[in-house]
């Protein structure tokens, strides 16, 4: 899932990218939360005796009671999130939902015999790549979201990459995802770990795009090449080419196809049809929903619809769900306090204004490059002309 290798690639060259943070500094932020990766997250996290927790019709809802919790957890600290559920997965994408889909029949295999041999470590560690999302969880959580009065968005395509879009257009202050491509397609910051469990004490890490391109002195264009030869969900990794390399070539020639001009094809074989261009395309010119017309609206929580669905339907505690229902009401009502910068307009800062800023600085720079009016000429070691 996501881009290999570029988080490590951010921490050797652009380390300013991140800044961790306490879930509690992002008091009155929206988030664009990709809800997929977050139901994904629950259901492996949220277990019982190593199985998922069930109601009484034997239905999983470890699903539901991660997302209530975490999401309580986010608006006690003054969050507002929003979830992004992913559409129809692009064409290009079926190679690696392929891959997932045989990767997910080897665990269930490696369980059935791990169980027969009696190794209930080994069946617990491979149940967990059995997980799978589907429509009904999926249908499940927008069902509970209502009911919450939480938002959701149902993305066309990809959920990463509408929470990209509606981060740069300003509806949000980040997106909020484990997959690092939502950098890719362009979110000016990202927020990983924001629904991990509050037990695990892991900070949030905040990642902004303007800063990794500075640190790794890439336009974003060059930065969507990078990623793709890093190996994404679109496109596979050139086999011998790892995130170091991968930077140093980009870095050296400047695009894909003078890296693949480049390249020693018996030392680094590339097939033919490797599809890096319309993965680029994918990156730079995604199917998302217009943010200006989805309009974000956080309501007052249902209770009596709450504690039917989710008490009465699928077996949580009354007084736990009706104690939630307090929360979000409290949340909602303190609500009206902002940020200081939520007094301002804040024009997003995107991509496209970083590469501005540094071909301004490269022109400057350059030989034969004109002083600024008014600069004193300047003769021997720097000294003034008189």
């Amino acid at each position: 899932m996501g881009i290999s290798g570029l988080t490590k690639v951010l921490g050797d060259h652009a380390p300013s990218a991140r800044k961790d943070n306490e879930i509690k500094n992002y008091f009155g932020r929206k988030v664009a939360i990709d809800a997929s990766m977050s139901i994904y997250q629950f259901l492996i996290a949220v277990r019982t005796g190593g199985e998922n927790l069930t109601n009484e019709d034997g239905e999983t809802t470890s699903h539901l009671m991660g997302l209530f919790y975490r999401t309580l957890r986010m608006v006690d600290n003054g969050l507002k999130p929003v979830y992004v559920f992913d559409g129809k997965p692009p064409t290009m994408k079926s190679g690696e939902l392929a891959k997932r889909l045989e990767k997910r029949q080897e665990a269930e295999k490696t369980v059935a015999e791990a169980e027969e041999k009696g190794d209930q470590e080994t069946a617990d560690k491979f149940r967990r790549r059995t997980v799978k999302v589907t429509r009904e969880h999926n249908e499940d959580c927008k069902q509970l979201l209502r009911l919450m009065g939480i938002p959701y968005v149902e993305a066309p395509c990809e959920a990463e990459a509408q929470c990209a879009a509606l981060a740069k257009a300003g509806k949000v202050y980040a997106a909020g995802s484990e997959d690092m491509d939502t950098l890719t397609f362009g979110a000016p910051v990202l927020l990983r770990h924001l629904t991990f469990s509050e037990a695990r004490k892991t900070p949030i890490a905040e990642f902004h795009l303007d800063q990794a391109l500075d640190g790794l002195d890439l336009t974003h264009d060059q930065f969507i090449d990078l990623c793709i030869l890093l190996g994404c969900d679109y496109c596979d990794s050139i086999k011998g080419i790892g995130p170091t390399r991968a930077v140093s070539l980009i870095k050296e020639h400047g695009s894909l196809e003078k890296v693949l001009a480049a390249l020693d094809k018996k030392k680094y074989p590339v097939a033919d049809d490797w599809p890096y261009e319309e993965a680029r395309r994918l990156f730079k010119e995604p199917e998302v929903a217009d943010p200006e017309t989805i309009e974000l609206k956080w309501n007052d929580p249902d209770e009596e619809g709450l504690v039917e669905f989710m008490c009465k339907k699928n077996g949580f505690n009354e007084e736990r769900v009706r104690n939630g229902v307090k929360r979000l009401q409290k949340s909602k009502s303190s609500g009206v306090q902002g940020r200081l910068d939520g007094f301002f307009k804040v024009t997003p800062k995107t991509a496209m204004d970083g590469d501005k800023k540094r071909k301004a600085d490269a022109a400057k720079t350059a030989p034969g490059a004109k002083k600024a009016k008014g600069a004193p000429a300047t003769r021997g070691r720097g000294r003034p002309r008189k």
